[in-house]
């Protein structure tokens, strides 16, 4: 299916598709013209490539563990290497330490928003 059909399937845009494309993480058939191919398998690498980075994922892991998901029927079981784990481990703990300054900024600003109301007053 050309890319704006698969735009449609997958409910990815075609500027998307292509920048996955860019990144290495698909690879979409040609047409005989050299316009682009996306099959099946193509899109369901797509969903599984949306799905990750909706996680939270940077594209640099998601390349990283994509061939362990997407490569033969029990691939993603056993595939997973313990330095990968680690890797995302780290990103996920990053990514806590910034949600906790983010919260407390929150809590900084309910409490400079709760006192100026009661001045206000």
């Amino acid at each position: 299916m050309k890319i704006s059909e698969a735009s449609k399937v997958s409910g990815v845009s075609a500027r998307s598709l292509r920048h996955y494309e860019d990144e290495g993480l698909i690879v979409p058939g040609r047409f005989s013209n050299g316009f682009r191919d996306y099959c099946q398998s193509t899109i369901d690498r797509v969903l599984v490539i949306r799905t990750l980075l909706d996680s939270g994922l940077p594209v640099r892991l998601i390349r990283e563990l994509l061939p362990r998901l997407t490569d033969g029927p029990d691939a993603g079981t056993d595939a997973v290497c313990t330095e990968f784990l680690q890797e995302v481990q780290s990103y996920r703990d990053r990514l806590a330490a910034r949600i906790a300054v983010l919260s407390d900024q929150q809590t900084a600003l309910d409490t400079y928003l709760r006192q100026a109301r009661r001045t206000d007053l």
